[in-house]
């Protein structure tokens, strides 16, 4: 037993194991019973993606069985790494807002095929890490306008939310003159089942159930069972196979040279721009609320924790997954007292369990999934707290980045006229000396690339 802040600290060990030393248990206030109970934690929070992401995918043209063992192996592999050599309680998975961006934008949106969208992927986790490890990305961070950061946040949570609103038919097509959407048929089946599931969400996660968004998953998976014939029971377990049923092997498919053209390369840099922010500012935040942060106010082996989820994107390009970033679902376990990397390998050996059970990612329906990325959607709105209207430029254009996005149903449209209006607003209100190079330099790059026909 020891003494934290004069307080003994239960269960925390001497520090002669080689797990406690390895991983700073005590040193850092904690124990291996704590850290073990909120990596389950953070796993429950998470074990969602397994499902959402296959669905998305799956819709764009991926086989879901493939894609479903390709999630498990990058989350996998995502937070062994950041637990095992950043020694951080976050876990890493692929990312519900880039998953969006490639299952339809790239793929149904811009006509790319799956391989060609891995080598997007593959390349994005590339250059990711190249500005990880060389420092770039924290200078891109220094450099780049709040606004534009958490305007890009709320507009990729509205981006999410129309996508799952249409997966369901809750918003449809207007096939009559006026607004190009309408309301779909409120009293369908899915509809209702959508509606009901994330009502249910808010539910259980205001009376903080561990593993809520899963459980709401299956109550509405058991429900589509009993009433849908659409949905059909093929088992639960299976032996993983990255292999398409009767076709070639998701691993090493990514179609790099088809992805190095000009059409596609913008994409990429959309999707490293959106990672940036996303997978930067979540590191952050949990990072903090663990207490790991320095004197002077810097992430704990920071540049691992950066350098480990843009690894894990080139890991999930090759195995046929979506682009990998840190989880905001971390934060249920480090309430639940993580404070070392033992949580996040805690998540990683659990992932490698699930991987055995992929025919159940083809019993879970669009309903069944869609209140989940309804409600990841609304989370990300409340980034629109953080824009400060004493900056009303800096404010207004990271309004622009997020309304423009969900219009254009595209992310780096929104990025490229947020940026454009708030250098063009600087300087024409007069404050052209809060700009900085960083900020002008990509105005000019993404505007070139959509004066010049190469973006999407």
């Amino acid at each position: 037993m020891i003494e934290q802040d004069g307080l003994p600290v239960a269960g925390v060990g001497t520090g002669s194991s080689k797990l406690d030393k390895f991983f700073q248990i005590s040193a850092r206030g904690s124990s291996t019973r704590q850290e073990v109970l909120a990596g389950v934690t953070t796993f429950l929070a998470m074990v969602y993606s397994v499902f959402v992401v296959p669905g998305m995918l799956g819709k764009a043209g991926f086989d879901t069985s493939a894609v479903f063992v390709a999630v498990c192996l990058t989350t996998a592999f995502g937070s062994l790494l950041m637990g095992l050599w950043a020694k951080l309680p976050l876990a890493i998975g692929c990312a519900i807002s880039l998953t969006a961006f490639t299952a339809f934008g790239l793929v149904l949106g811009k006509g790319l095929s799956p391989q060609v969208a891995l080598g997007a992927v593959f390349l994005m986790g590339v250059v990711f890490t190249a500005i990880s490890v060389t420092g770039v990305r924290t200078w891109i961070l220094k450099n780049l306008p709040a606004g534009i950061a958490h305007g890009t946040g709320v507009g990729i949570g509205l981006f999410l939310l129309l996508i799952a609103s249409d997966t369901v038919g809750l918003v449809v097509k207007n096939t009559h003159p006026g607004l190009p959407v309408a309301l779909g048929n409120i009293t369908a089946f899915p509809v209702v089942m959508s509606v009901l599931g994330l009502a249910a969400i808010f539910g259980v996660e205001r009376r903080r159930i561990p593993g809520g968004i899963l459980l709401v998953i299956v109550a509405l998976s058991a429900i589509g069972l009993a009433f849908d014939p659409a949905v059909k029971f093929t088992g639960v377990f299976a032996m993983p196979s990255l292999s398409v049923p009767g076709g070639s092997s998701l691993i090493g498919s990514m179609d790099i040279q088809g992805a190095l053209t000009a059409a596609v390369i913008p994409s990429v840099l959309a999707l490293v721009m959106t990672a940036v922010f996303d997978a930067t500012g979540t590191i952050r935040a949990v990072a903090g609320q663990a207490g790991q942060l320095d004197e002077k106010g810097q992430i704990i082996n920071g540049s691992k924790a950066l350098t480990a989820d843009s690894l894990s994107s080139i890991f999930a390009g090759f195995f046929g997954g979506a682009p990998a970033a840190a989880y905001i679902e971390s934060a249920a376990g480090v309430a639940a007292g993580a404070k070392t990397g033992l949580a996040a390998a805690v998540v990683g050996l659990l992932f490698l369990v699930v991987i055995f059970f992929s025919p159940l990612a083809g019993l879970v329906p669009a309903y069944a999934t869609a209140p989940a990325l309804m409600y990841v959607g609304l989370l990300m709105l409340g980034s629109i707290s953080r824009l400060h209207m004493d900056d009303m430029v800096d404010a207004m254009a990271g309004l622009v980045c997020a309304v423009f996005i969900v219009l254009t149903c595209n992310i780096v449209t929104g990025i490229m006229l947020g940026f454009c209006t708030l250098v063009i607003g600087r300087i024409v209100g007069g404050e052209f000396k809060k700009l900085n190079i960083g900020t002008v330099v990509i105005a000019v790059a993404l505007a070139v690339f959509y004066a010049g026909g190469w973006a999407i």
